[in-house]
């Protein structure tokens, strides 16, 4: 049989709304073909995905109508374990799915449940550890790695097992250029080696060249097919019109030395001051940080490498970050660690921490008087999830939910909002219109968005803080 899956007038409503159904999906994915699905958030890419794995229907409650196959096998009559050993799956975020503390147990774990002999995993572990050169994670911390060495052990973790079919859910959402390139090789030795693959995902470029076929989502249904060459020969207009982000991306801000014609000189009459912010894990500094000046009403761009201290510098910044030392002065007051969170609101870059409420304007308007309800329900139509307001916020897409963290920092009314990687997972509609609220915001309000995302930058991004190693080049 020449076909890996193939579901037939699949439709499905999750039990706990409407984002991500499916509506009569007709869909034939052959062996060895690399596919790549694409869409607006909410349009059905990840319940694609968790149909072929089998998270659908065995673990997330819904209707479903229609049939899968899986390699033969209905996913439906067929037990979630025994799909493990047919059906791999990375997911957006590589935290969710370790179940150890150590790199080289992670990548034996799905082995050893499929009931392998020890010396069958350790020679798969060996071969995949060969394969993807990925000596130097072995018997490493799963706390101490950077968000694309934790992608790098969730793939070997799902080679080991020698499915027939990888799923990949939004897998660079959270990466750096030099993670995503590393991704990419993994990706074509598997397609070498006859993988069927396939991919979900906003960001696209990186996918040039290796997919085989080009799927458009749209309300639950394909709307449109397209093979690899055609769809990468469309221009970036074209590719906006459907709601997709550019699939072709000629800035890099890490290798022009940030040369961006949007992004202007630091200066400023009004600022604030960063002195000697230092933070370091044992021994290792990992935030060394003498003095830095912000321009008030500045949105600037926070970027670097996975593992370059964005992340602690702005947790520091936040008052988030035990431990650390440092200052900060705005408005002629002085703020100490202790006193930073009265300064500043962060966005996570896991919004699922921060998500508490039963409604989405209930979560928006925690902490907050009864009188900025009107404010709260213009912040929320500004980002275009007004319709969601008494919706809980853990049903809506991934996209849906930065956005209602977005509207609760907005109305917190801090001097200093800081969003970590606020558009990771996001569609282009839903990017343009982060972009173009950021770049509206308040004056009075300064803006730090720890990113990855050129389009973003581009878009709403007036100066850019680059860190590396703990050190900060401004411009």
């Amino acid at each position: 049989m020449n076909h890996a899956a193939e579901l037939k007038n699949v439709s499905f409503r999750y039990a706990n709304g409407d984002a991500g159904a499916l509506n009569g999906l007709d869909l034939t994915i052959r062996r060895g073909e690399c596919i790549l699905l694409c869409g607006s958030s909410g349009c059905g890419k990840t319940t694609v995905t968790r149909l072929l794995n089998g998270l659908i229907p065995h673990y997330y409650e819904g209707t479903l109508s229609g049939d899968v196959t899986v390699c033969g096998r209905s996913v439906r009559d067929t037990a979630i374990e025994d799909l493990a050993g047919i059906v791999g799956s990375v997911f957006q975020n590589p935290r969710s799915q370790f179940f150890c503390v150590d790199t080289t147990a992670e990548i034996a774990f799905g082995c050893e449940n499929m009931g392998l002999p020890e010396a069958e995993i350790r020679g798969r572990i060996d071969k995949t550890v060969t394969d993807m050169h990925i000596e130097k994670l072995l018997d490493r911390s799963i706390f101490k790695l950077s968000g694309g060495e934790k992608q790098k052990i969730a793939c070997a973790g799902v080679a080991a097992m020698l499915p027939e079919l990888i799923v990949l859910d939004e897998p660079t959402s959270n990466l750096d250029l030099d993670a995503i390139s590393e991704l990419r090789t993994i990706l074509a030795a598997w397609k070498a080696q006859g993988k069927t693959i396939v991919i979900a995902e906003h960001r696209l470029n990186w996918l040039n060249g290796l997919c085989d076929r080009i799927l458009l989502l749209e309300e639950g249904r394909i709307s449109g097919e397209f093979s690899g060459s055609e769809f990468y020969s469309l221009d970036t207009q074209t590719h906006n019109q459907m709601g997709l982000r550019a699939a072709v991306i000629r800035n890099n801000y890490l290798e022009s030395s940030m040369g961006l014609s949007a992004i202007k000189p630091f200066a400023s009459d009004s600022t604030i001051t960063l002195e000697e912010f230092r933070y370091q894990y044992g021994r290792q500094k990992v935030l060394d940080i003498d003095k830095l000046v912000l321009p008030k009403g500045s949105v600037t761009a926070v970027v670097g490498h996975n593992g370059a201290g964005k992340s602690t510098f702005t947790r520091c910044l936040c008052g988030l970050q035990k431990g650390f030392r440092g200052r900060v002065t705005a408005d002629g007051s002085v703020y100490r660690p202790k006193d930073m969170q009265r300064l500043s609101y962060m966005v996570m870059q896991d919004v699922n921490h921060q998500l508490f409420a039963e409604t989405v304007l209930e979560e928006v308007m925690l902490g907050a008087e009864d009188s900025e309800k009107e404010q709260a329900l213009r912040i929320l139509e500004t980002l275009g999830i007004a319709a969601y307001q008494e919706r809980h916020p853990m049903s809506l897409s991934g996209g849906q939910k930065q956005r209602v963290a977005i509207a609760s920092a907005l109305l917190a009314g801090k001097k200093l909002l800081v969003f970590d990687e606020p558009t990771s997972g996001l569609d282009f509609r839903s990017m343009e219109s982060t972009a173009s609220l950021l770049r509206k915001l308040n004056k009075a309000i300064t803006v730090l968005i720890v990113t990855h995302d050129m389009e973003l930058i581009e878009r709403c991004c007036t100066h850019i803080l680059h860190i590396e190693a703990g050190r900060a080049d401004s411009r």
